[in-house]
């Protein structure tokens, strides 16, 4: 069975706590028999009697819920606003420039 397949014959409370917890690993047990009862597949359960959602589970709920506005996915790129700035050091020339103002005494 697979969520993306079966989403519009669940009811909408289902698709609400589905939404609402795209990252669970398994679905609560009264959320399971609600599945297994309006699934047109086989479900899969774990040992608990739980539904067991697949990676393209996850993937399929976390498009859904970002889309309905229930997550949203944080940018790549973090920011630390509580560091100061990495200061930049430069390495010192060894050109003849170099050479000559060492020698001047500078």
């Amino acid at each position: 069975m697979s969520i993306k397949h079966e989403w519009n014959r669940l009811d909408s409370e289902t698709r609400t706590w589905l939404l609402e917890n795209p990252a669970c690993l398994v679905v609560p047990e009264a959320l399971s028999r609600r599945i297994s009862n309006e699934a047109y597949k086989d479900v899969e359960y774990d040992v608990h009697g739980q539904v067991v959602l697949s990676r393209d589970d996850h993937d399929f709920l976390r498009d859904k819920a970002e889309a309905a506005g229930t997550i949203r996915i944080p940018d790549t790129e973090y920011r630390f606003f509580d560091t100061a700035p990495i200061p930049i050091i430069g390495t010192p020339s060894t050109g003849k420039h170099a050479q000559e103002s060492a020698g001047n005494g500078r």
